[in-house]
């Protein structure tokens, strides 16, 4: 079988420097998807951002779908200014959140806090009087 191979390398290519599977160290060669690089060990950010407005959550959102930086959220400017804008803002960050198999949680009255997949957030027991609020409350 082997020699039929070879004869036939030999017809299309005219070298016998073809290596069969098997023959060389690997087998294999993986190849990334096209157009995604393969992060060099990527890291985990830890980024704060203020939301002043409704199109301040987009550099929020992008970040949580890249999936490497843990979101920390002030909220005061808008919540000062419009709460119809901040509800709409936060409604869009849990959607998103959920659709990236996030977590968001709210701590004291004016910061959120958005995890990729990866991570989740502690919450105390609603008995110890913690100051986290569960995905169910109003933020």
């Amino acid at each position: 079988m082997k020699r039929l191979f070879n004869k036939i390398r030999q017809k299309f290519s005219g070298s016998d420097d073809f290596e069969l599977p098997g023959e060389g160290d690997s087998g294999y060669v993986e190849i990334p998807p096209e157009g995604v690089a393969p992060p060099a060990r990527a890291k985990i950010a830890v980024r704060p951002f203020v939301i002043e407005e409704f199109s301040d959550i987009k550099p929020i959102l992008d970040a949580l779908r890249e999936g490497y930086t843990i979101s920390l959220v002030n909220i005061r400017p808008l919540k000062d200014k419009d709460l119809v804008e901040l509800k709409r803002a936060i409604n869009k960050l849990k959607k998103t959140c959920e659709a990236v198999e996030g977590d968001i949680a709210g701590f004291g009255d004016d910061w959120i806090a958005l995890t990729p997949s990866f991570a989740r957030i502690h919450r105390e027991s609603t008995s110890s009087g913690g100051s986290f609020e569960g995905p169910g409350d109003d933020l």
